[in-house]
């Protein structure tokens, strides 16, 4: 059987290498690149994220990635977001914004990214998850704990914003620090997770694994 194909988008986000050698390590063959023809034709995309939210989506727009992210989920081609790159998967966020103020995000969820209710920010270090029954993501490690490092996150439950429709909701899973978050989301393509699998040990890299299976 055949490596799967992985290109971990490169847009000057930092520390993407530790993702790299995570996906390298469970299997895949991985490149480091923003080639459009590279993006389209790897079995999966890895969108990482490190920074503020907005500055995250200017640097996704100075190499095209929000059409080349369209082009793949269109086509039900997989990606995969982590950490702020789950964030800019949603409408919104207010990080930085200013008052009554939000950034734009890519627009795939419905639903703004906002900054955690808690009496330390951030969160950092590793959390329990909770999730959904009908998991790939977690499957084998549904009990682990997983490596965060954050102060905004997603709070409302996609599925419930986008309503009923003739396609399967998304499988929400859920972490709490000071309130509930957004921890993950499988939505057939599209999967993010808010926390760093590449940081998450043994149970991180069992759900990249997971992963892998569905490319």
């Amino acid at each position: 059987m055949s490596q799967p194909r992985v290109v971990v988008l490169s847009y000057g986000s930092g520390n993407v290498r530790s993702a790299v050698r995570a996906l390298e390590r469970v299997g895949a063959d991985v490149e480091l690149t923003a080639d459009p023809d590279d993006v389209a034709g790897a079995d999966g995309l890895v969108v990482p994220g490190v920074g503020a939210f907005a500055s995250v989506m200017d640097q996704l727009r100075a190499v095209g990635a929000p059409r080349l992210i369209d082009r793949r989920l269109a086509g039900g081609r997989p990606v995969l977001g982590i950490c702020v790159g789950m964030q800019v998967m949603f409408d919104s966020s207010t990080e930085h914004a200013g008052p009554g103020r939000s950034s734009q995000g890519l627009g795939q969820w419905p639903g703004t990214v906002e900054r955690l209710r808690a009496e330390v920010v951030p969160h950092m270090g590793w959390s329990l998850v909770r999730p959904p029954a009908g998991t790939v993501l977690f499957d084998g490690v549904e009990d682990e704990r997983f490596y965060f490092v954050h102060s905004y996150a997603a709070k409302t439950d996609p599925a419930v914003l986008l309503g009923p429709g003739p396609s399967r909701p998304p499988l929400t899973t859920w972490a709490t620090h000071g309130e509930d978050f957004v921890a993950a989301v499988e939505n057939g393509a599209l999967t993010a997770t808010q926390f760093h699998p590449e940081k998450s040990g043994d149970a991180g890299a069992r759900l990249l694994r997971n992963w892998l299976t569905t490319l």
